[in-house]
């Protein structure tokens, strides 16, 4: 089982490259070195540089700014651990909510997100440009006090949790 633990401050060029390796509009190293910079903005990798999420929590609020899996080893769990690690780290900064936006036509992430709980609070179209047109953005939200939220995304936010390590 892959584990995630907490991004280190010298792993930029490891987040840059897997950033790289998961969205052909990658954010250079400088953008998520000023991304990270940012109140609120935290990281996890999933071990194996597997996986990452970049999430921001501030004002009781939270979301998820990037997440991505490499292609080899998508519909693994990997991507619900990260998601479940932002989720804990979001409530434990004291935010009530967590927001993220998925292309409409990502039928993937929008399954792992609704298995997690999370359900449609809006819609930006024409959010993500595609070579053959422009995909809607869908915005969803998982109340991270909910005790079925808990239940989605691991025991009561905190399952598998190792001292700094997810499971």
């Amino acid at each position: 089982m892959t584990g995630v633990r907490p991004l280190a401050a010298t792993e930029l060029a490891i987040l840059a490259s897997l950033h790289a390796a998961c969205f052909a509009d990658a954010w250079s190293e400088a953008a998520l070195a000023e991304l990270l910079a940012s109140p609120g903005v935290f990281a996890f990798l999933a071990e194996a540089g597997e996986g990452f999420v970049l999430a921001r929590a501030i004002e009781g609020e939270a979301e998820i700014l990037s997440i991505g899996v490499v292609p080899a080893r998508r519909r693994k769990g990997i991507g619900h651990r990260l998601l479940s690690a932002a989720a804990i780290e979001a409530r434990r900064r004291g935010a009530g909510r967590l927001f993220l936006e998925v292309a409409s036509d990502n039928d993937a992430a929008l399954a792992l997100y609704r298995q997690a709980g999370f359900a449609k609070v809006g819609r930006r179209p024409g959010y993500y440009h595609r070579p053959t047109g422009a995909a809607a953005a869908e915005v969803l939200a998982v109340d991270l006090a909910k005790e079925e939220t808990s239940d989605s995304l691991g025991d009561s936010l905190g399952g598998g949790i190792r001292g700094r390590e997810m499971q």
